[in-house]
């Protein structure tokens, strides 16, 4: 069957929460290669199996385009097509709140492409925000190997700003003064509920 990703994206790897985290003794960097989508998705597998968090990736629409049928009661998929998500990649629950977040990367060093969110997605977590939730985004500056954990609070501002005329990039300096780095380490890959915790002590 030929599936046709948005964006070249791949599918979603699974993760056997006990057998497939690295060890204390395997090295770091014997998961490096790993794409962002694959380290959060590896993260929040962690954050499951010890019942700290319910995180996942949002399924993505099909659309199917041709479809056998080669028995009365069965049918075979051989072309379809994911549509490109409404809203954001991710969400779930942590400690009772609402979790909601989009995951982007650059191969820019210096500044942040606005162009890589599309209008939907920010209203989407403007939404959520009005609600309660935790909104944020991740950004990842690829060729220095840097992510960080941006608030939807401080994205907005930078959304605004852009519409009424400012730049259409954040720049990575204060992404770094007003965000979180997110520094690699076992288990989790990604310890962002670090940064998550921070945003929900800022609320109260």
């Amino acid at each position: 069957m030929t599936i046709h990703y948005p964006n070249g994206q791949q599918p979603v790897q699974h993760y056997n929460t006990h057998n497939e985290l690295p060890t204390p003794h395997q090295s770091i960097y014997a998961k490096r290669g790993m794409s962002l989508e694959d380290e959060i998705n590896h993260s929040n597998q962690y954050y499951l199996s010890r019942h700290i968090a319910v995180i996942h990736k949002k399924p993505t629409p099909v659309q199917l385009v041709k479809v056998d049928y080669p028995k009365r009661s069965a049918a075979v998929i051989r072309e379809a097509y994911f549509r490109r998500p409404s809203t954001t990649d991710y969400n779930g629950v942590y400690r009772g709140y609402y979790i909601d977040f989009d995951a982007k990367e650059t191969r820019n060093k210096n500044s942040f492409p606005l162009k890589n969110f599309h209008p939907h997605q920010i209203q989407h977590m403007r939404e959520c925000v009005a609600q309660g939730g935790i909104c944020f985004a991740f950004i990842k500056f690829t060729e220095l190997d840097l992510l960080y954990l941006l608030p939807a609070s401080n994205l907005f501002k930078y959304w605004d700003q852009q519409q009424n005329g400012g730049r259409k990039s954040i720049l990575r300096a204060d992404i770094a003064n007003e965000g979180y780095q997110i520094h690699y380490q076992l288990n989790p890959r990604l310890p962002y509920l670090n940064a998550v915790d921070k945003i929900i002590a800022a609320k109260a």
